[in-house]
């Protein structure tokens, strides 16, 4: 009989973390350049690419998760995010596999 399961998907969350120019004391909402990064991202929403994201509440970063065909095309993503560009956030990208999950 042959196997019919389904592999798990893979996305790629993108871990942000505060960069060089990141202002320390100065809450997420009111970083310098931060809008460049919320609306970078939210052009990723028009085709579903981005799948979920925000900022951590401790202020530390944030995450994003991302369907991308790739590591190499979701670590693009990550490096052309003006604020990484800038200097205000970092971005490590990391395959991830979702055996399980109660939303689609």
């Amino acid at each position: 009989m042959p196997d019919t399961r389904q592999a798990p998907p893979i996305y790629y969350v993108l871990f942000h973390t505060p960069g060089p120019n990141w202002q320390d004391g100065t809450p997420y909402q009111e970083q310098p350049g931060v809008m460049d990064h919320v609306n970078y991202m939210a052009t990723f929403m028009a085709d579903k690419t981005l799948v979920i994201g925000g900022p951590f509440l401790d202020n530390s970063g944030g995450m994003m998760v991302c369907k991308a065909d790739d590591i190499e095309a979701a670590q693009k993503i990550g490096n052309e995010d003006p604020a990484v560009i800038a200097g205000l956030l970092n971005v490590e990208v990391k395959p991830w596999m979702v055996p399980m999950a109660t939303v689609s």
